[in-house]
């Protein structure tokens, strides 16, 4: 029987999107396993011919399911852009009609039952910049990377590497230590490199910003700033940098003086103020950055704050020719504020990245006029629950990932921004239990599915640490200290990814059911005519993977080691050893 009430379908964001400038995307959710076929009945809605409307019928594809639902999903071409369509849902017997009006036992013969794509425009569609889809980011902490002028030290410096991180102590990373170590960033394959602030801040973490136009003096000069982008876009690796405009610091100008003249200071409007004297503690009397009296709210829809904080955007992008921003607690800045950001930042540099970190649903900064894409943590959470925790099953897995995928249109998919890590999280290896053939495992994934990747400084040596600031260790340079073995992994993988396109971002991907109890997951990206197919086996056990479809008569290319076979059978299994990987092409 059709449970009606679970079918649902809206005609915008991630249910109907333009693809590409001829090509529409079109998406329904069903309970899960309850409907055996669905179609897609569309047709122009000022198309007629002897007095009835002209309409098509094409089958739509399951390209996945979670625990409640199965997705299915359609590339069509609308005949002259514009379209109305409905779905037709089979179940045993029963069939019904589902349309914008609701549902029927047959197909209306009216298009205005239907649901309408008004108008396929190509300046609609989402872009983000090329670039990014085949870019492979390093995350660096300026502080912790490498100190490669001492005579910039912060007062207090401490040996490189001596002790613990703490949330106050200096080990006097800088720019020219970045500069230093380029040959190894593009020796394991990096093409971009994503900074946590650089500006003038208090702290070692520079997320309690002090002046925005001025680098904090540790890290060294605008001129070495410059001259450390120039060389490396000379070595083809793109720079981002973090941007806080959610909040300032404490020693922020504007709020000094607000905390000195009270009421009667200019910039008074620039913050979220209860009431006057201003007090900290537990509880502020300021809006502020979660409670940290330190990190006061800026009012982003104060005109004068506004047009400062633009002019910051802009200000990077023109003089020091950066490639992206990355933005700090985007989701509690206003949307017309990141509007009219996007707007002034791509006047500038059309194909600027603009990455907002938001750890929950962000589509409603994915149409198109706001971020180009958010940092991936739902995609960080299921790797580590499922490779790292082992406290989820290779089908829950399959279905949390789904479930992801889903959450976006795939343009937003292509350019979302994959991490394993970053300042904000355990070390990779910690959450591991320091097994480094799981870490290996979550790399394989990483590298291999789709979006735009990111390796936490030091991940790929084997770095360990908790929670912040324990994850904010030196940078291991002596190579007898690093994990080679692992940095080889890692290097092998981004040089495979950049060989082979379908390992990056071409084609459409789908996670594939796993079989009962299985440990393996696995997916496939295709573009119809060629198709790359990875499994993991993420126990320690050996086992044996049952490839889920037809390669007979095909030729079969192993990406890991070059080998390549006609395939006879029909079916074949895949034996994969304990952590084990493999990478098909066909």
């Amino acid at each position: 029987m059709i449970e009606y009430s679970s079918i649902f379908h809206r005609p915008t964001d991630n249910f109907a999107y333009p693809f590409r400038e001829e090509l529409l995307h079109i998406r329904l959710k069903t309970k899960k396993n309850n409907i055996s076929k669905a179609e897609l009945l569309y047709g122009d809605q000022y198309e007629w011919s002897d007095d009835s409307w002209v309409s098509f019928k094409q089958e739509l594809h399951k390209i996945g399911s979670d625990f409640l639902y199965d997705y299915w999903h359609i590339e069509i071409r609308p005949p002259y852009k514009r379209l109305r369509y409905g779905f037709i849902l089979h179940s045993g017997n029963e069939q019904t009609t589902y349309t914008e009006k609701g549902f029927f036992q047959e197909p209306p013969q009216d298009p205005g039952y239907y649901f309408c794509f008004p108008y396929l425009h190509a300046s609609e569609v989402f872009r983000a910049p090329n670039w990014v889809k085949d870019t492979v980011w390093y995350q660096i902490f300026p502080e912790r990377f490498a100190n490669g002028d001492e005579s910039i030290n912060p007062p207090n410096t401490l040996e490189w590497g001596s002790t613990a991180p703490s949330p106050d102590n200096f080990f006097g990373g800088d720019f020219q230590g970045v500069m230093n170590h380029l040959d190894y960033l593009k020796d394991l394959g990096i093409t971009g490199i994503y900074f946590t602030p650089i500006f003038k801040a208090y702290s070692n973490h520079k997320y309690d910003t002090i002046d925005y136009f001025e680098i904090d003096p540790q890290f060294g000069s605008k001129g070495v700033f410059k001259q450390l982008v120039e060389k490396c876009h000379k070595n083809g690796i793109r720079v981002m940098l973090d941007a806080v405009f959610n909040h300032c610091g404490y020693y922020f100008e504007p709020f000094q003086d607000v905390l000195k003249n009270g009421e009667n200071s200019r910039y008074g409007h620039w913050f979220h103020i209860n009431e006057f004297p201003l007090k900290g503690g537990e509880r502020p009397n300021y809006s502020t950055f979660a409670f940290v009296e330190s990190m006061p709210k800026l009012n982003t829809q104060n005109p004068e704050v506004k047009e400062y904080l633009l002019e910051v955007g802009r200000y990077w992008v023109k003089e020091f020719d950066i490639d992206g921003w990355r933005l700090d607690v985007a989701n509690e800045v206003d949307h017309q504020f990141w509007r009219d950001f996007r707007r002034e930042v791509k006047k500038i540099k059309p194909d600027l990245y603009i990455l907002g970190e938001v750890w929950h649903d962000a589509m409603p900064w994915l149409r198109g006029d706001q971020f180009d894409a958010v940092m991936n943590y739902p995609f960080l959470t299921n790797v580590i629950n499922f490779f790292a925790k082992e406290t989820i099953s290779s089908k829950e897995f399959t279905e949390k990932m789904t479930a992801v995928l889903f959450q976006y249109p795939a343009t937003v998919n292509e350019a979302t921004f994959n991490l394993i890590g970053s300042h904000d999280t355990p070390r990779i290896l910690t959450e591991c239990g320091e097994n480094v053939n799981k870490v290996k495992l979550i790399f394989t994934f990483l590298l291999t599915f789709i979006g735009t990747p990111c390796i936490y400084y030091g991940d790929e040596i084997g770095l360990t640490g908790e929670m912040d600031p324990g994850c904010r260790k030196c940078m291991q340079w002596e190579k007898e200290n690093q994990n080679r073995d692992l940095f080889r992994h890692v290097q092998r993988l981004i040089k495979l990814r950049s060989k082979e396109k379908l390992l990056s971002n071409e084609g459409q991907i789908e996670l594939l059911t796993p079989a009962e109890n299985s440990s393996c997951v696995s997916f496939i990206k295709s573009t119809g005519e060629e198709s790359v197919f990875v499994v993991l086996n993420s126990s320690g056990n050996e086992a044996k993977f049952s490839i889920p479809f037809n390669l007979k008569g095909k030729k079969v290319t192993n990406l890991l080691d070059g080998t390549v076979f006609a395939s006879e059978a029909e079916h074949h299994y895949i034996p994969l050893k304990g952590y084990e990987h493999a990478i098909f092409k066909f």
